[in-house]
């Protein structure tokens, strides 16, 4: 019998497209959720009453063994599986922005089942796990097309992944003087950023670092891009909106010499003088959402939108 939480609906919009029905998936998971390892195990044994072929990454595959759970014949791995069709990132949005970076440029589906505080790229809860493995067996969800940006320079150490799904935020580093930003768009010249850092999202990250810094919220399947300062110097300085299609270029000072660049959370140290330059990848993130689910919804749901206080 079909569960009337996963029925099928149409699609509105060629930046939302239907899931495919999947034969293999791969799992990659968060290590440090040992009060959700009975749940997983059952998940582990649905996807094979499914019939779904299984890859576990291979660190999170160990994590589960030593927590005493059967991998239910899924095979651990230590790269990608080539042959994948679909993931499924069991954790946070920290995980799931982790399991972007392990899927890279292939464009496949990511599934979110949330085991973290908010869940705001999850669609699934621990709840829904058998509506989850349905949805991938039989293809019942929707999938849309995020924006990713792409950062480039020479102070881009090399063994970094140039990608952000959420945001490329220039900081102080660990220290009380703020920093200056120069910022370019399209080669013309915007601003001098005297703030603690600036940051450059995307729609999808319009809910994470931006939000908390007063940068505008994005419906996440927009091709923009939001440059937030971090408390400004200037009250002249406001949250800019720009084309998903610009290129921005930073360059960065301070008093101590450094500044620290954060994609996504993973960071690292560029000397004054440094230049980065920001632009659209040529490649999305695909991220699965229920059928029932849109930007409302999850707008109420996530963040208690327009909610009053009792």
């Amino acid at each position: 019998m079909e569960n009337p939480r996963c029925a099928r609906t149409t699609m509105p919009s060629a930046t939302v497209v239907p899931l495919e029905p999947s034969k293999v998936v791969a799992i990659y998971g968060n290590t440090s959720q040992d009060g959700y390892l009975p749940e997983i195990g059952r998940l582990l044994r649905l996807l094979s009453v499914y019939g779904l072929r299984v890859y576990v990454d291979g660190r999170f595959a160990a994590y589960l063994e030593r927590g005493g759970i059967s991998l239910c014949g899924a095979e651990s791995v230590d790269r990608f599986p080539d042959d994948c069709g679909a993931v499924i990132s069991i954790g946070g949005d920290g995980t799931f922005l982790r399991a972007a970076q392990w899927v890279g440029t292939r464009e496949l589906p990511i599934l979110g089942l949330n085991t973290g505080h908010l869940g705001f790229l999850a669609s699934y809860s621990i709840a829904d796990m058998e509506c989850m493995t349905e949805a991938l067996a039989r293809g019942e969800g929707t999938v849309e097309r995020r924006m990713v940006l792409r950062v480039s320079g020479s102070c881009v150490p090399p063994d970094v992944w140039p990608y952000a799904l959420n945001e490329v935020a220039v900081l102080k580093d660990e220290s009380a003087s703020m920093i200056s930003v120069e910022a370019q768009i399209d080669g013309i010249y915007l601003a001098d950023y005297r703030a603690d850092g600036l940051i450059v999202a995307t729609p999808t990250g319009s809910t994470a670092y931006n939000l908390s810094a007063g940068g505008p919220i994005m419906q996440p399947t927009l091709e923009t891009i939001a440059m937030t300062p971090i408390a400004p110097h200037s009250l002249t300085l406001r949250p800019l909106v720009v084309d998903g299609s610009s290129t921005i270029r930073l360059r960065t000072s301070s008093r101590t010499g450094v500044s620290r660049v954060s994609l996504d959370g993973h960071s690292f140290v560029v000397a004054d003088g440094s230049v980065l330059t920001i632009s659209r990848a040529v490649f999305h993130a695909l991220v699965v959402r229920r059928l029932h689910d849109d930007f409302a919804d999850i707008m109420r749901e996530k963040l208690l939108w327009g909610r009053r206080s009792q």
